[in-house]
This record gives structure tokens, C-alpha cells and sequence, in this order.
């Protein structure tokens, strides 16, 4: 079997990472929580992650670095128009620069070893991948997977801006889908779409049309592996300013597909979150784990958003911002409010209402709309209140601030 080989290549025992519990976010219990943002490097949280979750991952869908050699902006701010520069503005998004192929070979080779030991028997990884890499991609999968374990290579196709002159615009992106072993979940019923009008009309024009066997036209069909979803473009009501960001009814297709109701579904190069989103969505447990804090604030409001129950958590070897304090918070009765200039430019805030200066417990969030509509300025606090509560705030910026009421 062909496979690649590049300088210095080995399997590495990586160091697992040292899990710190930052939050839980509408905690259903004081028990532990079954979905799981991580914010750290993915290779030493799948470490991390090995001994609790080995062989018990029923689809991963990651997202990772195109190699392109780019460094990728993220949008911050509101509005209809993500390009509007009174509204928007740019910061930090991730990068994706290498010193060479090897590098990123090396890089993508390590994770996906653990990822294929995280796989349940029946489970399924999608490799979300472009031109730069797929191709090394697929022989590091046949590698890792083995070759018969290829279940297809999906095109996804989509529209955008063709400045290319010289060559034909390139307008898709490749998606690798390898099982783990051949009893995999395929749910086929549970993606069909309806056949085309015109297809409709053959079929129904002569008994012939379907080579002696008539299909059923009312179930539909199941989809081919070619795709075609717009982008999350400036416009799209999805829109959160973060580079790169997946739709929605891209990662649902996936996970309708491939996994169960109450199966865990892991993202480790989460980004926007939307593969988080869709899953908990869909009844689905899932595992999300990012690099940066741009990346895992903006899968937090999104969760928070949609009044998901889930543990936000770090490798101690990752940094949060500094949380600045504030005076800015005042209680009435079982409502918390904050000041009007305050707020001017917050997108996030939170409350414990019985802080016991440990892990915040987030009864109650307020999440500043992407496209219209103004952030909450008071919060009704539906659990008890202790001696002490907190409030965090997150600014457009991502500066974090933390305010300690007293009662």
C-alpha cells in the first residue's frame, strides 16, 4: 500500500493535557456534564481524553488547517453587513502558516491516530479538507484507517468571488469520510431529499425512465456525493465574523448521517462551533475543543445562545484573558442589571448567583445578537442566592471582566 513519508515521521506518545473546569454553563445538576468546550492544543487534550473516551466517539468531524500558508482574521462586531467597517471590526483568528509540508504533515498525521483510537467501532471521522492537502490527506487516512475503510470522498461545492484569471475558480472543498470498521452507522432514510422536478416528470412520463424499476418518488433520494450548501458568506443570517465558518446544514447532513440520537459527536478544531451547535441540536452529546479564546467565546455565546447545558473547560497550559474587575452591576430584588455605558460594547454576560469562588456555575446568560436587537441589560435570576455572586462579562474585543456582588 502506497504511503507518505517525510522527514523525521514517527508516532509521538503525546503528553496529555491537565483538565481545569473554568465554568459550567446551565448546569442541569452539580453532576459532571456530558458536553464538553475545551479550550487547548487538541493533540495534548486527546491525550487527555484517552483514558474516559477511548473507542466511545461515534462521529468526529474536524475542520483543521488547510495548509494554505495564510494567516485568517476574524470579524468582530454586529450588524446586517460583516464588511462594514463602522460595525466590524478585524482581530485575531488563527493561523494557518508552516515551515514546510512536512510540518503540516506531521501535524495532521499525530491527531488523526487519536482520533481513530476515540472512534467507536461504529464510528465515522469526515476530514474537512481543500486542495491544498486532501490528497496526503487520503494517504495518511488509508494509513491510519486502512483502505477499504474510505466511505467517500464528498465534494462540497458552493458559490463566492472568481478573481481567478488564469486557471478555473476553484469553488469546492473535499470532505474524507473513513469508518472505523465495516458495522458502521449510515442512517440513510434520515438524510433523503426530494428527487428533482424534472426528474419527477421523466419518471412519471414512462414506466421505462427507471431501466424496468420505478423509484419512490414521495421518500426520495439519497443525496450523491456531491454537495451543494452556500457559504456562510457576510450576508447569511448565520454569520458570526469568524473565519471560515461551516453551515449549518452542512454539519446537520453529517450528523444525521453518521450518528444516533444521544451519541457523542467530538469537533477538535471547533472554531465557530458549529458542529457543537448542530449536534446538541439534533439530541447529541457532543466534545468541542479549540486553540484559542476567540474560537472558544464564540462557540460559547453560540451554545450559551441556544440555552445549551454544557462544561467549559482548559489545559492548564492555556491562558484565558485576564479578568479585569468592574463596578458596574446592581441587584433589585431577584434581578441583576448593568449600567447602560457599560454595556455599550459587551456581548457576553453571565451570572452565578451562589459564586463560591470555584467553578462558575451559569444559571443565566445574555448573549448580544449577531444581526439586530440589543443585548439584555438585567437578568431574573432563577436560582437561590448565596452569600456571594458573580457576574462575567466579554467585551467585542474579548477582554473579559469579572464584577462580585455581596449580599
Amino acid at each position: 500500500m502506497p504511503s507518505l513519508i517525510w522527514h523525521d515521521k514517527k508516532q509521538v506518545v503525546p503528553s496529555p493535557a491537565s483538565l481545569q473546569t473554568e465554568a459550567w454553563i446551565s448546569p442541569t445538576s452539580t453532576s459532571k456534564q456530558e458536553n464538553r468546550l475545551i479550550l487547548g492544543d487538541n493533540l495534548a487534550i486527546m491525550a487527555a481524553l484517552l483514558p474516559e473516551y477511548e473507542g466511545r466517539i461515534n462521529l468526529i468531524y474536524i475542520d483543521p488547517p488547510f495548509f494554505t500558508n495564510r494567516k485568517f482574521r476574524a470579524r468582530v462586531g454586529r450588524g446586517e453587513d460583516s464588511r462594514k467597517p463602522k460595525e466590524w471590526e478585524m482581530t485575531e483568528g488563527y493561523q494557518d502558516n508552516w515551515d514546510n509540508l512536512d510540518a503540516y504533515l506531521d501535524f495532521l498525521y499525530q491527531r488523526l491516530i487519536l482520533m481513530h483510537r476515540l472512534l467507536a467501532p461504529d464510528g465515522t471521522l469526515y476530514l474537512h479538507l481543500d486542495w491544498h492537502a486532501s490528497a496526503y490527506a487520503r494517504l495518511l487516512l488509508d494509513e491510519i484507517f486502512g483502505q477499504d475503510r474510505l466511505l467517500n470522498e464528498i465534494i462540497w461545492t458552493y458559490h463566492g468571488p472568481s478573481p481567478i484569471k488564469s486557471a478555473f475558480n476553484r469553488k469546492h472543498d473535499t470532505i474524507l469520510a473513513y469508518t472505523k470498521s465495516k458495522n458502521y452507522t449510515f442512517n440513510a432514510d434520515a438524510v433523503r431529499e426530494p428527487y428533482h422536478k424534472n426528474t419527477v416528470k421523466t419518471f412519471k412520463s414512462s414506466k421505462k425512465a427507471g431501466f424496468g424499476k420505478t423509484p419512490d418518488l414521495k421518500r426520495g433520494k439519497v443525496p450523491e456525493d456531491w454537495w451543494y450548501f452556500p457559504v456562510v458568506a457576510r450576508l447569511h443570517n448565520e454569520r458570526t465574523g469568524y473565519p471560515t465558518q461551516k453551515p449549518e446544514a452542512l454539519l446537520e447532513r453529517i450528523i444525521k448521517a453518521s450518528s444516533n440520537a444521544g451519541n457523542l459527536v467530538a469537533d477538535f478544531f471547533s472554531g465557530s462551533g458549529t458542529t457543537a451547535l448542530v449536534a446538541e441540536k439534533l439530541g447529541r452529546k457532543f466534545i468541542a475543543t479549540d486553540a484559542t479564546w476567540r474560537a472558544a467565546h464564540t462557540t460559547l455565546s453560540r451554545l450559551a445562545a441556544q440555552k445549551a447545558s454544557f462544561s467549559f473547560e482548559r489545559d492548564t497550559a492555556s491562558l484565558l484573558p485576564q479578568a479585569k474587575s468592574a463596578n458596574c452591576a446592581h441587584l433589585e430584588g431577584k434581578r441583576i442589571s448593568l449600567e447602560a455605558d457599560f454595556l455599550s460594547d459587551i456581548v457576553y454576560w453571565d451570572v452565578d448567583p451562589n459564586w463560591d469562588g470555584q467553578v462558575f456555575k451559569s444559571t443565566d446568560q445574555a448573549v448580544l445578537p449577531v444581526r439586530s436587537g440589543a443585548i439584555p441589560s438585567s437578568l431574573e435570576i432563577k436560582g437561590d442566592f448565596g452569600k456571594e455572586i458573580c457576574i462575567r462579562c466579554v467585551k467585542v474585543s474579548g477582554e473579559r471582566i469579572q464584577m462580585i456582588l455581596k449580599r
